[in-house]
């Protein structure tokens, strides 16, 4: 079997999200947009049981699901959702000395990765997940 196509694009990929989320975020550096891209996800997979990540992570693309994936304590308890103010207080207090995550860091990254993933896949494996997690990753959502 050939190596699949995502694999071999994966860094290029990647390289365009990142360029994506600096330009849409307006935020300086690519350094900053990742430490911003990071504290969503962990906050959102902070949400999730084991097999709801997983089956969140296997429809984004590969460097992303590697991200999303990394430094995971599957033993840590699943936190409730709350609060966009709250979510984004966690997103802020996320390596607090080093997060330059803008106000709408939930929107700048929602845009950003509804641009880079499968749109039928996304939907999909959102429509598994509890209301509050789908919610996550809508635009303007309370």
């Amino acid at each position: 079997m050939p190596m699949p196509l995502e694999y071999c694009q994966a860094s290029a990929d990647f390289d365009a999200f990142m360029k994506d989320l600096v330009a849409t975020s307006m935020i300086q550096t690519s350094h900053q947009a990742y430490t911003m891209l990071l504290a969503v996800l962990q906050v959102f997979r902070h949400r999730l049981t084991v097999a709801q990540a997983i089956a969140f992570a296997n429809v984004l693309p590969p460097v992303l699901r590697a991200i999303f994936v990394s430094d995971w304590d599957v033993e840590a308890p699943v936190k409730p959702f709350v609060d966009r103010d709250a979510l984004m207080k966690e997103v802020r207090a996320f390596r607090h000395d080093h997060n330059l995550s803008t106000d709408t860091a939930l929107e700048d990254v929602t845009v950003v990765l509804r641009r880079h993933v499968d749109q039928a896949a996304f939907e999909r494996a959102l429509s598994q997940l509890p209301q509050e997690a789908r919610g996550f990753w809508l635009i303007g959502q309370a």
